[in-house]
């Protein structure tokens, strides 16, 4: 299970100021997360994807009084996209360069750091980054740069389980925050940008054996292997890089893929390309595919739909539904897959129609081409992994969203394990410039946007919406900001002297409400005076 000599390794850094974290979280408390809000137990608060908080000390009123309550600094460079758990008083984060932390989530005194020593020869797209962390029992779980599910002691830091998922030499790692469901760690793979086949894992808890491996790209005799062509599948993508979401009553995952490869040029595998750009309904026990739904067919344009999912019930309506990369908000029966509606939330040109279940078509001259053609949104997409809220107490979709065009070029590229695998080049048009960013607000019942905050810059925080009325979340300047959830008026910010990449969370310790988020390579807290 270990690589020779990983024990001693992975371990590299490891030290415990107090060893007093006590954290034993069962399956049962995760799906009763809910009534906890006192803690933040799985990367969106709960199992249904909403991050919202039910706590309301912190309010619309008193708002504007919030002060910074202490800072950690994690003593590193890079970027932090970490979203924090936090439980019985001891929080758990992610670094860059796979280090994880545990502190003391009244002062921000440190428990343990875990440094993992990473080969030097990793190519991770788009940062050495991590998202953050799995619970359960009395163990924290994380996935690595160079494709190993880590398993370490709640209390200290110490690893217990160390698992080898996939060669990283060919491209493949994991950025992603897992998620415990019942006895098992379920975690998607990285690096569709050089060529990988994607899959989505679950391994056991307590031994770290895997159970279960679903491949997002179908190999021969598979349903979906047929849309894609000659031997395309092979080296197809279809990443599976952000969190899902669980329905413990179907005992249902839901988890979004990402786009082909390569992924700006469609020659050379044409066809649909299943499970690229998908929601999947999978057994949470087995693997197995119950439905599935593309919200791009055929990606020329990088459009990753691993956009967090959202559960909601509407009277008798099962649904879920996602603000999805190419531009679209859509909502689906989560039961059957069915598309209920797609509609447009940002600027788009790429579909002009909707087949006759109302999903959009793609235009014919929306394809790359070999002198460049303008398509809106770019290649970073509406918005992208920027976590999105959703509020019962005014029934509103939150996301953090850009209006962004590319000029998209394609030409021949030939594969090479390892390397980058894009077939294309883009760069920025000028149909959109500025580049706007905005918090938006958005009815699922109807798509309508109920509000909206334009930003001094597009930015790529997260968002938390609160039972106290407000919003958070932050900026590309630097700004952690607390919105009126009706209308989306700022009523406070505070400057952290770095841009934000991550989404905040809430919890509660000793009857006072805090606020945390990370911006640079620092964790801040916040709270009431």
């Amino acid at each position: 299970m270990n690589r020779p000599g990983q024990s001693r390794i992975a371990a590299a850094v490891f030290f415990c100021l107090a060893c007093t974290a006590s954290a034993q979280v069962t399956s049962e408390r995760l799906v009763n997360s809910a009534k906890e809000p006192q803690n933040w137990m799985t990367y969106s608060g709960d199992y249904s994807g909403k991050r919202f908080s039910a706590l309301d000390q912190i309010n619309t009123a008193n708002a504007p009084s919030l002060i910074p309550r202490w800072v950690y600094q994690l003593g590193s460079t890079g970027k932090m996209e970490t979203s924090p758990l936090e439980v019985d008083g001891v929080l758990y984060a992610t670094g860059p360069d796979d280090r994880a932390f545990a502190l003391d989530a009244r002062t921000g005194r440190p428990l343990w750091i875990y440094q993992r020593q990473l080969p030097g020869d990793i190519r991770p797209c788009c940062g050495r980054v991590n998202r953050g962390l799995a619970i359960l029992g009395g163990k924290v779980f994380m996935g690595t740069l160079d494709a190993h599910v880590v398993a370490m002691d709640a209390k200290t830091g110490a690893v217990i389980w160390d698992v080898a998922a996939a060669d990283y030499r060919t491209g493949n790692s994991f950025t992603v925050a897992p998620l415990a469901v019942k006895n098992l760690m379920i975690i998607g793979v990285s690096g569709g940008e050089y060529g990988i086949r994607g899959f989505i894992d679950a391994y056991d808890a307590a031994t770290g054996q895997r159970k279960w491996r679903f491949y997002t790209v179908p190999g021969p005799g598979e349903p979906g292997h047929d849309t894609w062509q000659g031997e395309s599948w092979k080296v197809g993508g279809a990443p599976a890089w952000n969190t899902g979401t669980y329905d413990p009553g179907s005992n249902l995952l839901y988890w979004p893929t990402g786009n082909p490869s390569p992924s700006n040029r469609g020659a050379g595998r044409a066809g649909d390309n299943l499970y690229s750009n998908c929601l999947l309904a999978l057994d949470a026990d087995t693997g197995k595919l119950k439905w599935y739904f593309q919200f791009t067919k055929h990606d020329e344009h990088d459009w990753d739909a691993t956009q967090v999912p959202v559960m909601l019930d509407a009277g008798d309506k099962h649904l879920i539904v996602q603000a999805n990369r190419n531009g679209f908000f859509y909502v689906l029966d989560r039961s059957t897959g069915k598309l209920i509606s797609a509609t447009e939330y940002g600027k788009q040109t790429w579909s002009d129609s909707k087949d006759t279940e109302g999903r959009p078509i793609a235009k014919k001259d929306a394809s790359p081409t070999l002198t460049g053609h303008t398509v809106c949104p770019g290649a970073l997409g509406s918005t992208n992994f920027l976590a999105p809220s959703y509020s019962p107490q005014t029934r509103t979709f939150y996301l953090t969203a850009r209006d962004q065009c590319d000029i998209f070029s394609t030409a021949p590229q030939p594969y090479e394990p390892g390397h980058a695998f894009y077939g294309s080049a883009y760069f920025p048009s000028e149909e959109a410039e500025p580049y706007l960013g905005f918090l938006k607000g958005i009815d699922p019942a109807t798509g309508e946007i109920k509000g909206k905050f334009q930003h001094t810059s597009p930015t790529w925080s997260g968002v938390l919406s609160t039972a106290g009325g407000l919003v958070f979340t932050g900026d590309a300047e630097g700004n952690f900001i607390a919105f009126d959830a009706s209308n989306l008026k700022p009523l406070w910010h505070f400057q952290m002297g770095a841009a934000v990449y991550a989404p905040p969370i809430a919890f509660a310790i000793d009857g006072k409400e805090f606020v945390i988020i990370a911006a640079g390579s620092a964790l801040y807290a916040f709270g009431l005076p």
